[in-house]
């Protein structure tokens, strides 16, 4: 594969390390603008597809049976911190729909509030499965078996009348057939699904535009305005998607994935942004999107908006003294 070498990491003058990805910059018909590398490489979406997984519940008006506003709407999108705000929204999710913490399928783990603010957990914390960062995704996916009455031990099976919907949410508004999807689990216990690099910005091209569509009536722009509306529900304190879409106010819409995947819609200019590290590091991932939306002119004055850290982050050691930066290394092509 074609990939670029997208950022440098250097130790004093030097280079040390490189980081090579893909990128690709769609409008709302899905034609390749500008690109970095294989911009078709197939990719894992991971949690970039969350609100078209929340697509089929809004169809179906999920959120005004079980009562859920906006917050609890962009809590389905989220990968969130694990804040108190985050844990209490879910745990309302569950409450209005029947169900408990002991329904979710996500597992366990430290969240990620402590790694994005570089704290640890204080001793005799105790986390369970509302911490996951995807708790509110699968306290939409309950909510719509307890709407469809449907099965809700099995709600993570493929084969599950959720997750088939979702599969066709997914394909639809990337615009492919669900059966070229390539289905892998992701790290929550989920269906996940890999496409072009090229589909997955598609996807988020429509989402910022939030048009009514044939299938899914105003689902798009439901998830949009929530999504902008509550960017601290769907990232954390010190995350780069709240830093995102604070920089673009309800303009644009952002949502990372594991494993080196970043997301961006910009209603303003009606695109979709899809970036992938191939190494899956996250630290060169954050600087790689900033400078996309630096070279696309989307935001000129960086070094004083929210994204300023990630721009050229400078490194240090325990004691403190620097020892390299880490720093971008392409430049886009136009298509």
């Amino acid at each position: 594969m074609a990939h670029a070498q997208l950022v440098e990491v250097t130790r004093g003058d030097s280079v040390e390390c490189i980081h090579s990805g893909s990128i690709a910059i769609v409008n709302t018909r899905g034609d390749l603008l500008y690109q970095a590398g294989e911009p078709n490489f197939l990719t894992f979406t991971r949690s970039t597809i969350k609100p078209f997984q929340a697509a089929p519940f809004l169809r179906a008006g999920g959120p005004a049976k079980f009562g859920f506003s906006t917050r609890e709407v962009a809590l389905m999108c989220a990968s969130h911190s694990g804040e108190a705000v985050h844990v209490d929204t879910v745990r309302t999710m569950l409450r209005n729909c029947g169900c408990d913490e002991h329904d979710l399928r996500c597992g366990c783990h430290l969240p990620l509030r402590y790694a994005a603010t570089d704290t640890l957990p204080v001793a005799g914390e105790n986390f369970n499965q509302l911490y996951n960062n995807c708790s509110g995704k699968h306290a939409g996916f309950l909510a719509y078996c307890m709407q469809h009455g449907q099965p809700i031990d099995s709600y993570l099976d493929p084969a599950h009348p959720l997750q088939q919907a979702v599969r066709a949410s997914v394909a639809h508004f990337a615009g492919v057939n669900d059966s070229d999807l390539i289905m892998g689990i992701d790290g929550c216990s989920a269906p996940n699904y890999a496409m072009p690099l090229s589909r997955l910005a598609l996807s988020y091209a429509r989402l910022a535009q939030g048009e009514q569509d044939a299938l899914y009536g105003g689902a798009l722009d439901d998830l949009y305005r929530a999504m902008t509306a509550h960017p601290e529900l769907v990232s954390g304190t010190g995350r780069n998607d709240l830093a995102f879409m604070r920089t673009g106010p309800g303009d644009w819409v952002a949502k990372i994935g594991a494993d080196g995947v970043q997301v961006i819609g910009v209603r303003s200019a009606g695109l979709g942004i899809a970036i992938k590290m191939i190494d899956g590091n996250m630290r060169a991932l954050y600087t790689a999107a900033v400078a996309v939306l630096m070279q696309l002119g989307l935001v000129c004055d960086a070094e004083n908006s929210p994204l300023a850290g990630w721009i050229r982050p400078q490194l240090k050691n325990f004691m403190g003294l620097r020892t390299g930066e880490v720093r971008a290394a392409f430049q886009l092509h136009k298509v």
